[in-house]
Formats: structure tokens, C-alpha cells, sequence
């Protein structure tokens, strides 16, 4: 009776209250359009700013100054007011630490394109990269201001992935969502230690249309607007947030080689022809929520948390609109039960992106500031809820074991188990074992 009250009491306190902060209320930006780390074991993080700088600081909420990393904006083109256009992706490469390479993704005019670029962190500056390193690797044009895409990131197979939007105006006019000899409406893949034939870059020799009538660079089609994207460090799946038409948003499962369905589909409905299509070889997405419902109106999309601050947000995707700042999570991602969505916060803000630090924490990109996600949990770890992480809690853990019995606090390896490996996390925890 005494576990059953004890699990019962713990367990009415799994639901937590989030609330947004500045993660570091001393800086402030010029539209940020990115957070990033480099994986360098430095604890830096990196400010993506849309008209075409790269700010650098340390990973602390009392960090007072940020440096300039890159400053590119004399030859960044971008609209004025409201655009999708400028300075849109950063990534660093696997060896960063040794070759100080990273590449960004940036829009120029004459004619109007997308440009992949590597650059090289300056030889006697860690914070300041070398202006003149520039090396292009791919240039896409773009027929319109909008729908560019933007995101970069090395993926597991330390290959570069890039999303490229379906060229913009309204409804695809250009079809090229489902044209397989053009990179945009899709997320490519290369190779970029590697060159071959007159290009900059090589093409991996299992990229799902090497050898047909298509873009060999391609990894994924059919997608109208993946603005972010980003892999689960645990499961290596890659989640991405497409941009709707007119009617819904959707989140998708990227696999090679797959078509998923624009401008044929718009999430789970027909859009061209608006009734009766084809759905035959289309993947449809895994979420999707409806538009200009109580104001939604653009998808951010965000990461699988796999950090500790947030235990009980641990193994769900989460993801915010643009439009009015609401962050959500999709629970139940690895299983076989139905995925479902829950509202985590309304937060007011204009989110452009999610981020994570080198601790797997999430990070906010809005309102020309950075900002954090809390909550009002008890701390991972903490299993009697009394601020102190120490024998008492393996005593409560081992209980639930022995009961058959699951509290996601006490799953210290985010497996969604209770089991013996807890068990020697949280006895590593009281001892102050990494």
C-alpha cells in the first residue's frame, strides 16, 4: 500500500508547467534565424543572423558579450521587410576541431540563388572565422523571393543534407515539388570530403537516384518548404517540419528516396487536383495541424529532446509555430501507439528556430533574443522529489522496478524503461561518477 500512495503522489506531479526564459539576458540580436553548436567540447553556441553575420559567445546565462564569427553581409541579398531570404544555414563539419570547417547557406542575387559555402575558422582566432577562406560547393537558383529552405547539418553518415524549398510562389507554379531534375522541393545529400567531376563535392554511393533520369544529389522529394530539420541523437531518424500552402502544416519522417507528395498532397489532403489524387508511392506525413486555426499559421520545426533539464519532455519531438509562439510536443514517436501532439506553452513569440547546446539542451530563437524552455519538474534523478539526489532515491527506484512500475524521473537513460541500467546511472549520480 505504501508504493502504491508513494507511486500515486509522484505520479500526479508527472504533468509540469513550462514557461519561457531568456537563456541569456544580456544579449540581443539582429534576426536570428539559428542557434547552433559546434560539437567542439567548447560549450560556445553560434547565432545564425539573418542579414548575414555569425555571432559567437560562451554557453552561459551570465555571458555579457558576443563576437562576431563571421560577417558576411556585404554579400548576403535579401528583400526588404518581411523575407525568406539571407544568411538561412549553418553547419560544422565532424572534424571541426581539426579542419575548422563549416558551411553556411545563404541567398545572392544575380540570379537570384541559393549558395552552399565552406568557410575555415581563422588560424589564430578559435571565435573568428577566415573572411577570405570562402570555397562555394553548390549554387541553386531560386525563381522567387521565397521558399529557400535553409537548413544544413551532417547527418550519422557524416554526409551534408541540405533542404532546399520548391522555389516559391503560391501553389508551386513551377511544379517542380515533383520533378526529379531539380534540387529544389527537396533535401539533398553529398559528400563534401570528396570530389568528383566538375563539381565541389561527390555524390554518396547509396543516394536513392544515382544512375536514373534524376538529380543524383537528391535524398528526399516532393517537400514544399522544410525550413528545419534535425536527427534524433538516439534513434539517427530525421525529423522535419514542412511549411504548409494554405490549408495545414505537417512533420515528416525524411527517408531516402521517398516522395512526400507536394504539390499533389498538402499534409493528408489532396491540393493539385483538389479532390480524388493519387496517393499511390507518396509518404504521408507523420503529424499535421490545421492553418489559421486561433491564429497558426508557419511550422518551426524543432528537435527530439535528449536532454536532462526537461526529464519528462525526454524522447518527444517538440516543434512551435511562428506565428504565435505555441510550442508543442509529439509523444509516442517510437512505439506503435497512435502519435499525438500536447501543448507544452503559448509563449507570444515569433519563434524562427529551434536549437540544442552541446548538453542536448533546447534553445529558442525569438524576437531578436535567445530563449529556454523550463519547467517545474523535479529534477531527473530526483525520485522523492526532495531536491536532493542521494540513496533515498535508489531505494524509491528500486521499488518501482519491483513493482512493475514506470516514473519517467527515474528513467535515467531516456529508454522509457525503469531497469537495473537506471539503477547504475543513479547510484554513478549519488557517487558524482560522468
Amino acid at each position: 500500500m505504501y508504493y502504491l500512495i508513494l507511486s500515486l503522489f509522484l505520479l500526479t506531479n508527472v504533468k509540469a508547467e513550462y514557461n519561457i526564459e531568456l537563456a541569456f539576458p544580456n544579449l540581443t540580436f539582429d534576426d536570428p534565424v539559428g542557434i547552433y553548436n559546434a560539437n567542439d567540447g567548447t560549450n560556445r553556441l553560434f547565432v545564425l543572423e539573418q542579414p548575414g553575420r555569425i555571432l559567437v559567445f560562451e554557453n552561459n546565462i551570465s555571458t555579457n558579450n558576443s563576437f562576431p564569427f563571421l560577417d558576411i553581409r556585404d554579400i548576403v541579398d535579401q528583400g526588404t521587410g518581411y523575407t525568406e531570404e539571407g544568411l538561412l544555414g549553418l553547419a560544422f563539419h565532424p572534424n571541426f576541431s581539426e579542419n575548422g570547417y563549416f558551411y553556411i547557406n545563404y541567398t545572392k542575387y544575380g540570379p537570384r540563388r541559393n549558395v552552399i559555402s565552406r568557410y575555415q575558422v581563422s588560424g589564430d582566432n578559435p571565435n573568428q572565422a577566415n573572411y577570405q577562406s570562402s570555397n562555394i560547393i553548390l549554387e541553386v537558383n531560386q525563381p522567387y523571393y521565397n521558399h529557400n529552405g535553409g537548413q544544413m547539418g551532417f547527418g550519422p553518415d557524416n554526409f551534408l543534407y541540405i533542404s532546399f524549398g520548391d522555389g516559391g510562389g503560391a501553389g508551386d507554379p513551377d511544379e517542380n515539388g515533383q520533378d526529379l531534375n531539380t534540387l529544389l522541393g527537396t533535401i539533398v545529400r553529398i559528400d563534401i570530403d570528396n570530389t568528383e567531376s566538375n563539381l565541389n563535392y561527390s555524390i554518396p554511393e547509396d543516394n536513392p537516384f544515382l544512375g536514373y533520369d534524376a538529380r543524383p544529389e537528391i535524398y528526399a522529394f516532393g517537400l514544399r518548404n522544410t525550413w528545419r530539420f534535425s536527427w534524433d541523437e538516439v534513434t539517427g531518424k530525421l525529423w522535419g517540419a514542412d511549411v504548409g500552402q494554405y490549408s495545414y502544416e505537417e512533420v515528416n519522417l525524411i527517408q531516402s528516396g521517398l516522395n512526400y507528395g507536394w504539390k499533389i498532397m498538402e499534409g493528408n489532403q489532396c491540393y493539385s487536383p483538389s479532390n480524388g489524387c493519387n496517393t499511390d508511392g507518396l509518404e504521408l506525413p507523420i503529424f499535421e495541424y490545421e492553418l489559421y486555426v486561433e491564429g497558426v499559421c508557419s511550422i518551426t520545426g524543432g528537435y527530439v529532446y535528449r536532454g536532462d533539464d526537461l526529464w519528462e519532455l525526454r524522447g518527444n519531438y517538440i516543434y512551435g509555430d511562428w506565428c504565435t509562439g505555441d510550442i508543442w510536443y509529439l509523444s509516442n514517436i517510437n512505439n506503435d501507439d497512435p502519435i499525438t501532439s500536447e501543448h507544452i506553452v503559448d509563449s507570444d513569440l515569433n519563434i524562427t528556430s529551434f536549437g540544442v547546446d552541446e548538453d542536448n539542451e533546447l534553445l529558442i530563437c525569438a524576437n531578436n533574443r535567445i530563449y529556454k524552455l523550463t519547467s517545474d519538474s523535479n529534477q531527473l534523478g530526483d525520485i522523492n522529489s526532495d531536491n536532493q539526489i542521494n540513496i533515498l532515491d535508489i531505494v524509491n527506484l528500486i521499488n518501482f522496478i519491483l513493482n512493475n512500475e514506470f516514473l519517467p524521473v527515474a528513467d535515467i537513460n531516456g529508454d522509457n524503461i525503469n531497469n537495473v541500467l537506471d539503477i547504475v546511472l543513479l547510484v554513478n549520480m549519488v557517487l558524482g561518477i560522468e
